[in-house]
């Protein structure tokens, strides 16, 4: 058979069907970034590896490419299942935006180790994730942070500590991502506004671990500021919107 076969860790972040037995996968692997697969037959009941691949999986795969834009999966090892995820409704709410966010953040066949550490580490965390305070799953402190460290992972960071325009400390009280971050009260005209709590909120967020997301202690209106900021940047950095935020 013509072309190469390999093997990497690999994460699903979205599973399609296509025709009558197979899947189309998007995964997130580490050796080759976003690449897109066919899992064939998996929709049968005696699939070898059908279980194997539903989305938020983390698996090794063997992969085989061909002359073809998809490479063909030739077998598939469970790492992590994360059906902890998958099986309660708030925590897959979690999963499936950052699974989004990935997807769309990173688009290319380009390896970024930290960027899948930093997606696996996400989903060991989001087994064990309770609903907490947030009444949304977009706005839980994990989805959050997350979602801010993949920005900044792909050379998006906010800037929130200064004036992004004249790098004033104090009076800080809206964010642009035209200017990369945070504005002053002089430099705000037109910017979108923080709350002093969305600000100490968002700060919290990109300087604590993701395992410690919960410590930035976000009220309901610093959560929404928070995720306006992340929105924010999406749409002006990359011209998208996450679908399953209307969902979540």
């Amino acid at each position: 058979m013509a072309g190469r076969t390999y093997k990497t860790e690999a994460v699903v972040l979205r599973s399609f069907r296509f025709g009558e037995a197979d899947r189309v996968l998007h995964l997130y692997t580490l050796d080759r970034g976003r690449v897109g697969a066919l899992a064939k037959g998996v929709r049968k009941t005696r699939s070898k590896f059908g279980a194997r691949l539903e989305p938020l999986s983390h698996v090794e795969l063997l992969l085989h490419e061909g002359r073809g834009e998809l490479q063909t999966v030739t077998g598939a090892e469970l790492i992590r299942s994360h059906h902890h995820a998958r099986e309660h409704p708030y925590r897959l709410g979690i999963g499936m935006v950052g699974a989004e966010a990935m997807l769309r953040l990173f688009p290319e066949q380009e390896r970024n180790h930290r960027a899948f550490r930093a997606l696996t580490r996400f989903l060991d965390l989001l087994d064990e994730a309770e609903a907490g305070t947030a009444q949304r799953p977009a706005l839980d402190p994990l989805a959050l942070s997350f979602q801010l460290k993949l920005l900044w992972l792909s050379g998006y960071l906010p800037h929130m500590t200064s004036c992004a325009e004249c790098g004033a400390e104090t009076k800080l009280a809206a964010y642009s991502p035209r200017a990369g971050g945070a504005l002053c009260v002089a430099c705000a005209d037109g910017a979108m506004p923080l709350s002093p709590q969305g600000l100490q909120g968002i700060e919290a967020l990109l300087s604590l671990p993701l395992a410690d997301a919960g410590r930035a202690r976000l009220g309901q209106r610093a959560a929404r500021e928070a995720l306006g900021v992340v929105n924010a940047s999406h749409e002006y950095h990359g011209g998208f919107r996450l679908r399953t935020l209307a969902a979540s």
